[in-house]
C-alpha cells in the first residue's frame, strides 16, 4: 500500500507542476497581447 501512496503523491506533484507551468504560459501569452512592440502589425492598408 505504501507504493500506491508514493505513486499518488508523485502524481499530485506532477499535476500541480503541469498546472503551474500552463498557468504561467497563459499569463505570459496574455501579457504579450498588450503593448506596442510591433506597430507594423496594426497597419491596416486600405
Amino acid at each position: 500500500m505504501a507504493f500506491f501512496a508514493s505513486a499518488i503523491d508523485t502524481l499530485k506533484i506532477l499535476v500541480i507542476a503541469l498546472g503551474a507551468g500552463l498557468g504561467a504560459w497563459g499569463v505570459i501569452n496574455l501579457l504579450e497581447g498588450y503593448g506596442n512592440d510591433n506597430p507594423g502589425a496594426n497597419a491596416h492598408v486600405w
